[in-house]
């Protein structure tokens, strides 16, 4: 077998159970750096090997396998893990499973404990993020700080104290208990969202989108939705994130510019996750205590059906808000709803709700970037022109900030 061809095996596998062979031994080891360095050695050993010997019938197995030797062989090495020693050894005489009849992988999926590690609630959210990208997604430590826009040593240190946390307060590898799900769980779902969030816009840089932060936001969500499937939270997630990126290749020209929703051609917009995302919708929303996810999924299923922003059903999205913001009364959602009041009753309506939340999101550019638009629609163009300024003093994206002065110089220089 070629060098190439082993390589493209080792990644195929890397890409899509880096995370779950990492899961799997940092259940068993109780140690997540262990099982990292771990991991790196067996995959660095398939490199050496698969171009020789071939690529094994059952790639996952024979890295677990391999993984779990070199584990034996470090530790063997440190007296002070004398008894973890005797636990793998006893660990190692187990078959390692390969497949079930059905042709479905038995090796334990142990992602789930992983999720709720680095998700844990004695981490900061930052590091939550990090951990969750760096063992959950496969990102290097440098991909995982170009995410957050810092110098990849301060990213490693980062990880490195949340790993150091994860050690010292002996936060456990496992799921939650039943009824420690409902308090543990948000914080998972908030990581992801927030992943993708930065994906769909970026905060800082030139582009608009981060297309590698919100595939991998897509892919979690999926891994935990496959994990937890009756869950109708991760249900909801997954199809809110399914629903809003089905926009994607319409929200930006070929020259990268943003094109908003209202200007966007929608036969660019993709069918097949838009007709995957209405299907969970349903059962996200079916059933008493209806979440926040999920009836953000059924406002993006609303937009997504509609040919236009004329023909949107506003007051079914209204309705919606109204909802969202009793289940979760934050500024954001405050804004969203008003602006989809606007769109119902007229700007004025919905500039009077905005004025009211001025003092609530300080810094926030969309704000009076929202504001800017409705009293560019009531003719008040002096007070839009402003607006605008404050916005795009604000802004962080480029092209964000490209598209705020556009509507300025229309504005003022029509």
């Amino acid at each position: 077998m070629s060098d190439q061809r082993a390589a493209g095996s080792v990644e195929a596998v890397f890409r899509e159970d880096r995370g779950r062979l990492l899961a799997l031994l940092a259940a068993r080891l109780g140690d997540l750096d262990l099982a990292e360095e771990v991991t790196s050695d067996a995959i660095e050993t398939a490199l050496h090997r698969w171009p020789v010997d071939g690529v094994p019938d059952k790639p996952l197995a024979w890295l677990l396998t391999t993984a779990r030797r070199k584990a034996i062989d470090r530790i063997r090495r440190d007296r002070l893990h004398t008894q973890r020693l005797a636990e793998l050894h006893l660990d190692s005489q187990r078959p390692t499973p390969t497949t079930t009849p059905d042709g479905f992988d038995d090796i334990p999926d142990e992602r789930l404990q992983l999720f709720f590690t680095c998700c844990h609630p004695a981490l900061p959210p930052d590091a939550q993020t990090a951990l969750t990208l760096r063992f959950l997604a496969g990102l290097t430590t440098p991909e995982v700080a170009r995410a957050f826009l810092v110098p990849t040593p301060t990213m490693a240190q980062r990880i490195v104290r949340a790993k150091r946390k994860i050690r010292s307060a002996r936060i456990p590898f496992r799921v939650p208990a039943t009824d420690e799900l409902p308090a543990r769980l948000p914080g998972v779902l908030r990581v992801i969202y927030l992943v993708y969030t930065e994906g769909h816009t970026a905060s800082y840089g030139h582009d608009l989108q981060r297309p590698d932060l919100a595939d991998e936001a897509i892919r979690l969500a999926r891994i935990l939705h496959r994990l937890l499937p009756r869950q109708r939270e991760v249900t909801g997630l997954l199809a809110l994130l399914l629903l809003t990126d089905a926009r994607r290749n319409a929200r930006t020209d070929p020259a990268g510019n943003q094109i908003l929703l209202e200007e966007q051609n929608r036969t660019h917009w993709d069918p097949d996750l838009i007709t995957e995302g209405q299907h969970l919708v349903i059962p996200a929303l079916t059933g008493p205590g209806v979440g926040p996810y999920a009836v953000q999924a059924a406002i993006a299923a609303l937009h997504d059906e509609a040919t236009g922003i004329d023909t949107t059903d506003w007051p079914q999205i209204v309705a919606l808000y109204d909802v969202l913001h009793q289940i979760e009364p934050s500024p954001l959602v405050a804004l969203n709803r008003a602006v989809a009041i606007a769109m119902r009753d007229g700007p004025q309506a919905g500039l009077t709700l905005l004025d009211d939340l001025t003092d609530q999101l300080p810094g926030y550019h969309l704000l009076p970037a929202a504001r800017a638009d409705l009293l560019r629609r009531l003719g008040r163009t002096t007070e839009a022109a402003a607006a605008y300024r404050t916005a795009l003093d604000l802004a962080g994206n480029t092209t964000e900030r490209a598209t705020i002065q556009r509507r300025l110089t229309e504005l003022t220089d029509p």
